[in-house]
């Protein structure tokens, strides 16, 4: 008898700035429109908004769904083929965008923090093994041990769903696996990322952001 592999959950992640001008146009079109547009889809569980309060970009969107299967259906190819005017209009205004769509591995806590770290791994832990997403997943329940750590994810990009928006910068990008650190507070999460720093993953350049909202399917169904 034949074991069907586990499905993983999966995770669009786009990170990126917004030109100064129309930032304020740029998070209604967010927030009234292309976060609840994107919830909607089958198969996708919820989208989460952050502002950085440490880092190279100013928003993050996480989108989380069932799995990368999410991503390879019509009604995804739809939404993201045929983008509304506001859409399209807003989509220009990114500045150095960076957008990924992951796997969700080495999941550790549960439930999603006020604040979160954002640690990338490198171009050196590009083709990991299971030995190392084991690491990963050890290194997730270490940090639980730190009062206001609730959860840890790992994000292992799919190079052939995380094609680029058109902003985004094409030359030397890397697809390296991305670490999540969801905490209670802005000072929690400061300590993960020196702990993660002092057993040996390199923090030096981790983002810090604040939870702006999230919207969940479920909230889509209770309307």
């Amino acid at each position: 008898m034949t074991t069907s592999p586990i499905t993983l959950p999966g995770i669009l992640f786009v990170w990126t700035s917004a030109d100064p001008e129309h930032e304020l146009d740029f998070n209604r079109w967010y927030d009234r429109e292309h976060v609840e547009e994107r919830v909607r889809i089958p198969g996708f569980v919820s989208g989460t908004r952050y502002q950085s309060v440490r880092g190279p970009r100013k928003y993050l969107g996480l989108y989380r769904t069932v799995s990368l299967d999410a991503f390879q259906t019509p009604d995804y190819f739809k939404a993201f083929g045929q983008q509304t005017p506001w859409s399209v209009t807003n989509l220009q205004r990114m500045v150095d965008p960076m957008r990924r769509v992951c796997a969700i591995e080495a999941e550790t806590g549960m439930g999603t923090g006020a604040w979160l770290a954002v640690l990338r791994l490198g171009a050196q832990a590009i083709g990991q093994d299971a030995e190392a997403v084991v690491g990963m997943a050890a290194l997730g329940t270490t940090l639980l041990q730190i009062d206001g750590v609730i959860s840890t994810r790992l994000l292992t990009p799919d190079a052939n769903l995380s094609g680029p928006l058109q902003a985004e910068q094409k030359e030397g990008r890397v697809l390296d696996p991305i670490f999540l650190i969801d905490a209670s507070s802005e000072a929690a999460a400061v300590a993960a990322v020196n702990e993660a720093s002092a057993l040996g993953l390199d923090a030096a350049e981790a983002a810090i952001l604040q939870l702006s909202w999230q919207l969940r399917e479920a909230d889509l169904q209770a309307a």
